[in-house]
């Protein structure tokens, strides 16, 4: 997978999932612009990929719920080559783990914000320029629970499969531009969040950690959670030439936990 001379915007790059996706795409040559309001952790990354010596990367301090921040981080992209190859829309958060009764609507609201509004501007902004170039690949991570219910999580749920839909419109919208637009459904991720989410389980059904991994594990058909460098190499494979007929999917990435 030759990614040399693209350029690629990964949203949430400072930290866990998104850190891997700006490492791998590095790792096989792209130009990274970090865009994150964990500004210490898109450093870091930064650093790493300088390290490794195998990409450049620039940090865009970016809060994607703000209009203007996500027309910036646009801007300061272009100021690296007059171009955006590469959107890769990681940024999310869990929301609240309650059933819906018990959730505030400040929670409810603050997912929709982060999981969906932040992705919409994000596009907005950079499919013009995708057209100009008439070309472009942008990923969206959504997750296998656009897929399937997950209670205690409406929120969250909800967003996910608002990812899904907005990716197959998408696709269909800007295809004619060569714009490929998938969504990859990750599982259970190993790292900090699948650890708040366990002790957010936890603390609604009384159970201990070691039983709510195993109920966890157990629907995956390899019994495992999943590490987010697999969820990289999809991702690095997507935007790849190797991947020009692949657009509008949702590729789930789980250890077998959805089949569809």
């Amino acid at each position: 997978m030759n990614l040399n001379n693209q350029v690629a915007i990964v949203t949430g790059g400072g930290q866990g999932l998104g850190q891997q996706i700006a490492l791998r795409l590095a790792q096989e040559g792209s130009t990274l612009i970090i865009a994150d309001i964990n500004e210490k952790g898109s450093w870091e990354t930064a650093e790493m990929i300088a390290k490794r010596g195998n990409g450049k990367a620039k940090v865009i301090p970016t809060d994607i719920t703000y209009e203007n921040q996500v027309a910036e981080l646009i801007k300061g992209t272009l100021e690296i080559g007059n171009r955006i190859d590469i959107l890769v829309n990681n940024s999310g958060i869990m929301g609240p783990v309650k059933n819906i009764e018990d959730i505030f609507l400040e929670e409810w609201e603050a997912t929709m914000k982060v999981n969906l509004r932040g992705m919409f501007l994000c596009c907005k902004h950079a499919i013009p320029v995708m057209k100009k170039q008439e070309k472009g690949s942008i990923i969206n991570i959504a997750s296998i629970t656009g897929k399937r219910p997950l209670t205690q999580r409406t929120p969250y749920a909800t967003t996910k499969m608002g990812v899904i839909g907005l990716t197959r419109t998408l696709a269909a919208e800007v295809g004619k531009w060569k714009i490929r637009v998938n969504a990859i459904c990750p599982g259970a991720l190993i790292g900090r969040r699948i650890d708040l989410v366990i002790e957010g389980i936890m603390k609604y059904s009384g159970k201990s950690r070691e039983q709510v991994i195993a109920e966890r594990t157990e629907a995956a058909a390899l019994k495992t959670f999943v590490d987010p460098k697999y969820v990289a190499s999809v991702v690095a494979f997507l935007c790849s030439e190797e991947a020009a007929m692949i657009t509008g999917q949702d590729i789930n990435v789980c250890a077998g936990t959805v089949m569809y």
